[in-house]
């Protein structure tokens, strides 16, 4: 048995960031950029009115106020996506929507609030100036947010909404990214029934399927439903090369030493262990290492392999803690790990046999300072206690017990 962070550290160094491919700006969101972006173009392309108002020349708002209006001649209307047809001389204004580019001649916009066009009838041949105005105001230049020629997007960069546009902006409908990982998810047990099959005594829904595969959307892979393998040897094979193509192994259950826990012996055959017992609760009958095996098209490829545990909480742990940060290393993330709070617990809990404890937790914000506060019971076959939580209250290893009121770090899910 292994420490968590040991364990931690052994699953992080033993996978690496896969290979680009090009996907439409639209579906890369979470993924990672592969190359540079560079700007053919200036963003804006032009200078261009950053108000609706009129275009002049500074010069002749010298002196306007609502005392001394300052009347100037208008020539011509531009909405925007058209260009100006005339040129701005000294007296005169063209009248201009947002986004329009600046007409030659005109160094400022003076936005219809400072003007007296609200007094005026359509269409307006004269406009009254109601203040004064420098060169520049109201005007967007040209490449202020994106120069031509620059780097407008690194390499490693994480892509979001604003990243999209920004590409968007540039003329890019698709871009080189690190693929997402592809998950397989084997459940293990005779116990185990389909969802969409009737409910026999004895028997148990294939709930742990479902919450790994929500889990695995959540961190941008895309997982791959294998389905339920019986507790015999030649059906966990033939299950687990459908697995094969994957970039990630998870089985469910089949890792403890009870007499129909095979997934243990068919590794130690086809596999590498590298570890298969870490000192934490709830989880701590996880294993990681590798398997190989030949895939559908008659290749062999050597496959990293999660063992989860069968109880519903403890397989989430697990994911969370051990699977996430080799699904996000995978795709070229640098941030690995959820982040973590401190905050005072509401409830005592004593920690057995010197592990690491992840307690479910509700957290809250009361006077500035957080609170957790333990979700139903603690029992690892519980998952209400998972649906109720936002957050994994962590009992040191070297903690016997936390009292109500003490100070814990925790692991924030939400």
């Amino acid at each position: 048995m292994i420490s968590v962070d040991h364990a931690l550290n052994k699953v992080i160094n033993s996978v690496d960031i896969l290979d680009d491919e090009d996907c439409a700006i639209l579906n890369s969101i979470g993924q990672v950029l592969a190359e540079d972006i560079r700007a053919d173009i200036n963003v804006p392309q032009h200078d261009n009115s950053a108000m609706d108002g009129y275009a002049l020349q500074s010069v002749d708002t010298r002196g306007a106020s609502m005392q001394n209006v300052k009347l100037i001649r208008v020539i011509e209307t531009v909405p925007a996506g058209y260009i100006a047809q005339n040129e701005v001389t000294p007296g005169t204004a063209i009248r201009i929507m947002t986004g329009a580019p600046m007409p030659k001649g005109a160094d400022c916009i003076v936005k219809f609030e400072a003007t007296d066009e609200f007094l005026r009838e359509k269409p307006i041949t004269e406009i009254g100036i109601l203040g004064e105005l420098k060169p520049g105001m109201n005007v967007r230049r040209a490449g202020e947010d994106i120069p031509k020629d620059s780097i407008a997007l690194i390499k490693g960069t994480e892509i979001r909404p604003s990243e999209v546009g920004i590409l968007a902006s540039l003329g890019y409908s698709k871009v080189k990214v690190i693929r997402r990982p592809r998950i397989a998810i084997l459940a293990t047990g005779d116990e185990v029934t389909d969802i969409n099959k009737p409910l026999l005594p004895g028997k148990i829904y294939n709930s742990n399927t479902y919450s790994l595969a929500a889990l695995i959307k959540t961190y941008g892979a895309i997982p791959i439903i294998l389905g339920i393998s019986k507790d015999n040897e030649d059906s966990l094979i033939k299950k687990l090369r459908h697995g094969m193509d994957a970039d990630i192994l998870l089985t469910i259950g089949g890792i403890n030493s009870g007499d129909y826990d095979l997934v243990k012996d068919v590794l130690a055959k086809q596999g590498d262990i590298q570890f298969c017992s870490v000192r934490m609760k709830p989880g701590k009958s996880l294993s990681f290492g590798t398997i190989e095996g030949i895939n559908k098209a008659g290749l062999n490829r050597i496959v990293s392999h999660f063992g989860l545990p069968g109880n519903p909480v403890s397989c989430m742990v697990a994911c969370e803690l051990f699977v996430r940060p080799a699904v996000l290393k995978m795709m070229g993330k640098k941030d690995l790990f959820k982040s973590t709070i401190e905050a005072e617990i509401e409830d005592s809990k004593v920690n057995n046999g010197k592990v690491r404890t992840f307690a479910r937790a509700k957290v809250n914000k009361k006077n500035g300072q957080y609170s957790a506060k333990l979700t139903s019971h603690q029992k690892s076959g519980m998952l209400i206690s998972m649906s109720l939580a936002n957050g994994l209250a962590i009992i040191p290893e070297d903690a016997k017990e936390v009292k109500a009121g003490d100070k814990v770090r925790v692991m924030m899910l939400d």
